[in-house]
C-alpha cells in the first residue's frame, strides 16, 4: 500500500515566495547582507547640486572602490546634500585630509561618479561613519551654469579673444621678427610652428611620463620627502630676498647667454644621444666588473671591523716605540751597541778572508784532490782495483793493527830486521851517504822512479790551476 506525501499548502508557498522577493529587492537596492561584516561608511557634504544617484560608483585613480548608498538633502538649502557611500577594503585606509570631487563619466557611461582622493599617509585614518566637510568637496560644473555666465558682453569678449588668437597663430612673421628665430622656424606662422612641434611631442610626453614616474619614488614617503625638501629649499630662498634677486638676475643672464649660443647648444644636444649610447655600452662592462668588487668588499668587511681594535692595540706599542727611539733611550742603546758593531765589522773582515780561503780550498778539493783520490792505480801484479782514497783508508787500518798495544810497549810500529844473500845499496843520500842492506830476493826496481829532486812547490799558483796528477803515468826505476 503506497503512502502519499503531504503537499505544501498554497498559503505557505505564497508566503515563502513573497519573503524571497523581498530579500532579493532588499539586496538589489543596497541592503546589507545579514550576518556579514559591516562595510566602511563615508559621508561627504556638498553645497552644489550633486546629480548623483543610488549606485553611482566611487573611484580612486579610476578604479571602482565603492558605491553611493544615499543622498540626503540638507534642510534649508536647495542644493546642499550629504552623500553616503560604502568603501571596499581595496580603497582603505582613508585619511583625514581626503578630498571628494563629483566628475562626469564618459559619454557612453553617462551620469556622474565620485572621485575620491584618500589623502596622505601622514594624516590620521578616518573611522567608518566619518563625515567630510564641504571644504573638502567640490561639485560638478553644470552646463547651464556655464551658459548663464556667458552673457552678451562675455560672448563678445570671448569672440574677440578667439579672433586675436587665430590671427596670432595664422600671421606671417616679419623679417625683423625672424632675425632672432631658429633657422628651421623662419617664415612659418605660429600655427605651423606648433604643428612642427607635434613631431617631438610623442617623445617629449614619453620622457615626461618617465620623469613623472620617477618623481613618485621607489619607496613609500619618497614623494612626501621630496616635497618637504623642496619646501625647505624655497623657504630658505624666500628668507633672503636680496640673494634671491641676485639668483634670478644671474639665472636670467645665464639663460640669455644660452639663447645667444642656441645653435651651439642645439649641436651639443644632438650629440648627447650617441654619447649616452656609448656611455651605456661602456657602463655594462663596468657594471659587470662590480661583481668581483662587491665580493672583495664583502670579504674585506670583517677586516675593516677589526681595524679599529687593531689600531687601539697598536697605539700603546707605538707609544712605547716612540719612547724607545727617543734621544735619551736611543743614545744609550747606541753607546752599548758601538763596541759590538765594531767587533762585528772586524769579524766580517776576517770572515771575508776565511771565505776566500775556503773558496780556494773548495776549488782545490773539487779540481785536484777529489779526482786524484778517485783514481785507480794499476800496479800489476799488486793491483787492488780500489780507488786511492780507499787504499789510504785500508793502509790506516793496517798501521793500526800493526801497532796494537797488546804487550804494554805503547803505540809504536815494531819491525824486525832480516837478511838474505842479495846485497842492496842505495845511492848517496844527502848527509848520510849510501845505505847498505841484504834482501831475501833480488829487487826489481822502484816505483815511481826517483827523479833526483823533489818537484818545486809554487805558492804563487792556485791549487785548482795545477793539472790533476796522473798516478798511472809514474815510471819504474831500476833496482839497486
Amino acid at each position: 500500500m503506497r503512502r502519499h506525501r503531504d503537499r505544501v499548502s498554497n498559503l505557505a508557498a505564497g508566503i515563502a515566495g513573497a519573503v524571497l522577493i523581498l530579500v532579493v529587492c532588499y539586496l538589489v537596492f543596497g541592503g546589507s547582507v545579514p550576518f556579514g561584516g559591516s562595510p566602511f561608511m563615508l559621508r561627504a557634504t556638498f553645497t552644489a547640486q550633486t546629480e548623483l544617484h543610488l549606485g553611482s560608483p566611487v573611484r580612486i585613480a579610476g578604479v571602482d572602490v565603492g558605491t553611493v548608498t544615499g543622498v540626503q538633502r540638507v534642510a534649508g538649502s536647495p542644493t546642499a546634500a550629504v552623500v553616503s557611500m560604502t568603501i571596499e577594503n581595496a580603497g582603505l585606509p582613508i585619511h583625514a585630509d581626503a578630498t571628494v570631487d563629483i566628475r562626469p563619466r564618459l559619454f557612453l557611461e553617462g551620469n556622474y561618479y565620485i572621485d575620491l582622493d584618500p589623502g596622505t599617509p601622514a594624516a590620521p585614518a578616518l573611522r567608518s561613519g566619518a563625515v567630510l566637510p564641504a571644504a573638502d568637496t567640490s561639485g560638478p560644473v553644470q552646463l547651464d551654469r556655464v551658459l548663464s555666465a556667458l552673457n552678451s558682453n562675455t560672448r563678445a569678449n570671448l569672440q574677440t579673444v578667439l579672433q586675436g588668437l587665430g590671427q596670432s597663430l595664422d600671421a606671417r612673421p616679419t623679417a625683423a621678427q625672424d632675425a632672432g628665430q631658429d633657422p628651421t622656424q623662419r617664415g612659418l606662422t605660429a600655427g605651423q610652428s606648433l604643428n612642427e612641434s607635434l613631431r617631438y611631442s610623442a617623445a617629449a610626453f614619453q620622457a615626461s611620463a618617465i620623469v613623472n614616474q620617477a618623481l613618485l619614488g621607489s619607496r613609500p614617503h619618497d614623494l612626501s620627502g621630496a616635497v618637504a625638501g623642496t619646501a625647505h629649499v624655497f623657504g630658505a630662498l624666500a628668507a633672503d630676498q636680496a640673494r634671491l634677486a641676485d639668483l634670478v638676475t644671474v639665472f636670467d643672464a645665464t639663460m640669455g647667454a644660452l639663447a645667444d649660443r642656441q645653435q651651439d647648444l642645439q649641436a651639443t644636444l644632438a650629440q648627447l644621444p650617441p654619447t649616452l649610447r656609448a656611455a651605456d655600452a661602456a657602463l655594462d662592462p663596468l657594471d659587470a666588473s662590480f661583481g668581483p668588487t662587491r665580493t672583495f668588499a664583502a670579504d674585506l668587511t670583517p677586516s675593516i671591523r677589526q681595524l679599529a681594535p687593531t689600531i687601539a692595540v697598536a697605539l700603546p706599542w707605538i707609544a712605547q716605540s716612540t719612547a724607545l727611539l727617543s734621544a735619551h733611550e736611543l743614545g744609550g742603546l747606541l753607546s752599548s751597541l758601538t763596541p759590538a758593531v765594531q767587533s762585528a765589522a772586524r769579524s766580517l773582515s776576517d770572515t771575508r778572508s776565511l771565505l776566500a780561503g775556503s773558496d780556494q780550498l773548495a776549488r782545490c778539493l773539487v779540481h785536484n784532490v777529489i779526482p786524484a783520490g778517485n783514481e785507480v792505480i794499476s800496479d800489476p801484479p799488486l793491483s787492488t782495483g780500489l780507488r786511492v782514497y780507499q787504499e789510504l783508508l785500508q793502509s790506516a787500518v793496517g798501521l793500526a793493527s800493526a801497532s796494537q798495544d797488546f804487550d804494554g810497549n805503547g803505540r809504536y810500529l815494531r819491525s824486525s830486521a832480516g837478511g838474505g844473500a842479495d846485497r842492496v845499496v842505495t845511492g848517496s843520500l844527502p848527509g848520510t851517504g849510501p845505505l847498505y842492506g841484504n834482501a831475501v830476493l833480488a829487487p826489481l826496481g822502484t816505483r815511481p822512479a826517483f827523479a833526483g829532486a823533489a818537484p818545486p812547490v809554487r805558492s804563487d799558483v792556485a791549487c785548482d790551476l795545477n793539472p790533476v796528477p796522473d798516478l798511472n803515468a809514474a815510471k819504474t826505476g831500476t833496482g839497486p
